[in-house]
């Protein structure tokens, strides 16, 4: 008589790509034999938010997963396809008895694609089991005490991997670059690298070393990139969890803490903490309003910015919009994947407010430029930075100022916008402004070598603001702010008050 074969456990990996802190994988591992999966879905690869970039850095992070998974007895299974079509072969092959995942907050097409899984699993009486990732929480019917339950999840004990996992004969599958989907090549030559080995030691060399001047570096440009953590694809592709970054900031605080010589250690970890915390913060608010990918936050914002203007677009997204920060970053981003915080909402901001365009457009190709694009922090930041929240004061940053401010010596700026490498510092923030002589002293010729100002900035700020106040200082837009403000805000702790002397 044959030997029954076991029904398997399917571990559904997408953005939570290690093994440990994992807790699907731990709960499949102890039930039997485990396909861990990997999908690559084309009608998620081919969204407008999607470039080579992406998928370079996923197959990075995939190879050493594999890595990982076969040294616990269990290599990862990938396929290609739609996850339904995928799962049913699957189910026909081994019989799937359970189905893990971590909850994912994603974008829209993520959105119903989980919710036809979920619909799948039921109706083949498959058990589908998500467990919490992060402290981002599902149909929560108040934003009070968040920041507790929150604070909760992220000191809970991190899930240890598992001490080994039984295997199936599943064929393993083969991996996919971007060409295979039609994406041309990337041009991120200087992007960062996947996988969770480079994210530990990303971890620990920012932690004990490149973090002492992070509150004041993260900033700047010019120190941002090698002072700010540089973590973020991996928190966007789960190669370390934040849980993990949580403990470890924690514990290193706690080193510092009574350190006599600590100089500006203690101050820039707890300002890395606070990131930690509002990273989920602007992801939660995703989560309960998935319409924010598409959507204003406040409905009478929708359509403020309403006129078309490819050509403006088009220099914004060339880096030629005559504003040498806005373009040096423009430039960078594309180059290297990566932006600091400081800079992408300057960005941000000169698109939505020089510029007038609508934020979505712009939201979808800057997706495509940051290696660490994850719809839970880049939509709702994204709105906030355009000024369509409604409850967030308005951002208007001068993009000459932050010349002054972020790179007076143009260090960053002559890397990015080698036309002005001889501009005099003094032009730097505005070449435009350079008489014709030092222009050609410099070899910069203001509408030859590089463009004038695209818009003027007093003018172009003056009007968006008026524009945008006028709505929201209505009677109904102030309305509809504060049931925003109740939906969406963070909450402050409630300090308890003093029992009274003589009580």
């Amino acid at each position: 008589m044959a030997t029954p074969i076991p029904p398997v456990q399917v571990v559904w990996f997408k953005r939570d790509l290690r093994t440990t802190d994992h807790q699907p994988l731990l709960d499949a591992a102890a039930r039997g034999p485990v396909i861990p999966l990997y999908v690559y879905e084309p009608d998620m690869i081919t969204q407008t938010t999607t470039d080579a970039r992406h998928i370079d850095f996923l197959n990075e992070c995939l190879d050493e997963l594999n890595e990982a998974l076969s040294r616990l007895g269990a290599p990862l299974v990938r396929r290609t396809g739609h996850i339904i079509d995928v799962l049913e072969d699957l189910h026909a092959e081994h019989t799937i008895e359970g189905l893990w995942a971590h909850q994912e907050t994603t974008d829209l097409a993520g959105y119903a694609r989980d919710n036809t899984v979920r619909a799948w699993a039921k109706n083949n009486r498959i058990s589908f089991t998500e467990h919490l990732d992060r402290g981002i929480f599902r149909r929560q019917p108040t934003r009070d005490g968040w920041s507790k339950r929150w604070k909760a999840i992220m000191a809970a004990p991190t899930v240890p991997e598992p001490d080994a996992v039984a295997t199936t004969s599943a064929d393993p599958g083969q991996p996919h670059g971007p060409d295979h989907f039609g994406l041309a090549s990337s041009l991120a030559a200087e992007r960062q690298h996947g996988g969770r080995s480079l994210g530990l030691n990303i971890l620990e060399d920012f932690l004990t070393s490149r973090a002492e001047p992070y509150a004041t570096a993260m900033s700047s440009p010019v120190t941002a990139f090698e002072h700010s953590s540089r973590l973020s694809p991996h928190f966007a592709f789960g190669t370390v969890s934040g849980r993990e970054v949580y403990q470890a900031t924690n514990a290193r605080i706690a080193e510092v803490r009574d350190d006599p010589d600590r100089g500006m250690w203690l101050k820039s970890l707890r300002a890395f903490e606070k990131r930690l915390h509002w990273r989920d913060h602007f992801t939660q608010k995703l989560e309960d309003q998935p319409s924010l990918e598409i959507h204003a936050m406040h409905p009478m914002l929708e359509d403020i910015r309403n006129v078309d203007d490819p050509a403006r677009f088009d220099a914004f997204c060339a880096g030629q919009t005559g504003y040498p920060m806005v373009d040096a970053c423009i430039r960078a981003t594309i180059t290297t994947g990566w932006l600091n915080f400081r800079m992408r909402a300057m960005i941000v901001s000169f698109a939505s407010y020089h510029l007038w365009l609508d934020w979505r457009p712009v939201a979808h190709f800057l997706a495509r430029q940051w290696t660490d694009y994850e719809p839970g922090i880049h939509y709702p930041q994204h709105q906030m930075q355009a000024g369509v929240t409604g409850i967030n004061a308005l951002r208007i940053y001068s993009p000459t100022k932050q010349v002054i401010d972020q790179d007076p010596s143009g260090q960053f700026i002559r890397r990015w916008v080698p036309e002005l490498a001889d501009v005099p510092d003094t032009h730097l923030a505005e070449p435009s402004l350079m008489p014709t002589p030092t222009q050609k002293s410099a070899g910069c010729r203001i509408g030859v070598d590089y463009p004038p100002p695209i818009v003027e900035h007093s003018e172009a700020t003056r009007a968006a603001r008026k524009a945008i106040t006028e709505i929201r200082k209505t009677p109904e837009a102030k309305a509809i702010s504060d049931e925003i403000l109740e939906r969406h805000g963070s909450r402050k702790p409630r300090t308890p008050r003093r029992k009274r002397a003589n009580s």
